[in-house]
């Protein structure tokens, strides 16, 4: 049995974790740390596993505090740059470490069929929509899909709009990603292609937090067998 500990355990994405993994037959909740507790709660109730889900300010040395220590982490919360991708990669070695923009399945396969379309229809924007408390713009889910798309279509795409600038929103190196704060909204997105005479439209939603649990969990099961650092939940689908 997986032995799981969970940071950010009073969090929305926190709470809904703390009761997946306690439901969960192969899995051990030790424990649940709130945002500024003690980390050595982990350890000393012996986790195997720590999913992160804290904040932006204190992700990234939160999981290399605790790989140092020999406990693999699963990282939800955002704010991790290049560089502390690269510090957590370095820092690897008997514990492993996934980190994952969205933990939904259905997410996931909508950036993998972006990413199918992007070579065909080189020009898209993105759509992200989000609950006011989400504190990041754009999501890590909006950067990861532009990433993917970016690495795929090979030719940029043209730059619409006067003098040059391509959207209303912001730049995910070269895609427009536009950034919608909302109450009443949980966690969508679209990806939208254009060419001559027509429009694809790829399009997410998430309308509660358990859709996360089934990617949390299938990480949580994995990551003592996946070394290293791992970027995105679609490693885990192959």
């Amino acid at each position: 049995m997986t032995r799981v500990a969970v940071i950010g355990a009073k969090g929305r994405m926190g709470t809904v974790t703390c009761e997946a993994v306690a439901a969960d037959p192969e899995l051990e909740l030790v424990a649940e740390v709130d945002v500024g507790d003690a980390l050595s709660e982990v350890v000393d109730n012996g986790a195997d596993v720590a999913v992160e889900f804290s904040t932006p300010d204190s992700v990234a040395r939160n999981a290399a505090w605790l790989l140092e220590r020999g406990v693999h982490v699963v990282v939800g919360a955002t704010g991790l740059d290049a560089d502390d991708l690269t510090a957590l990669e370095e820092r690897t070695g008997p514990a492993h470490c996934l980190v994952a923009p969205n933990f939904s399945i259905g997410a996931v396969l909508m950036m993998r069929l972006a990413a199918q379309v992007a070579p065909h229809l080189p020009d898209v924007e993105i759509i992200e929509e989000h609950h006011p408390g989400k504190v990041d713009a754009p999501s890590g889910t909006a950067l990861r899909t532009a990433e993917l798309i970016a690495a795929a279509r090979g030719a940029a795409p043209r730059v619409p709009g006067p003098e040059g600038e391509p959207s209303r929103g912001r730049q995910a190196g070269d895609v427009p990603v536009h950034a919608v704060r909302l109450p009443g909204v949980l966690a969508n997105q679209s990806v939208r292609f254009g060419a001559a005479g027509q429009t694809l439209t790829i399009r997410h939603e998430t309308v509660d937090r358990t859709a996360f649990m089934p990617g949390v969990l299938l990480a949580v099961k994995r990551i003592a067998h996946t070394p290293g650092l791992t970027v995105g939940l679609e490693a885990l689908l192959d």
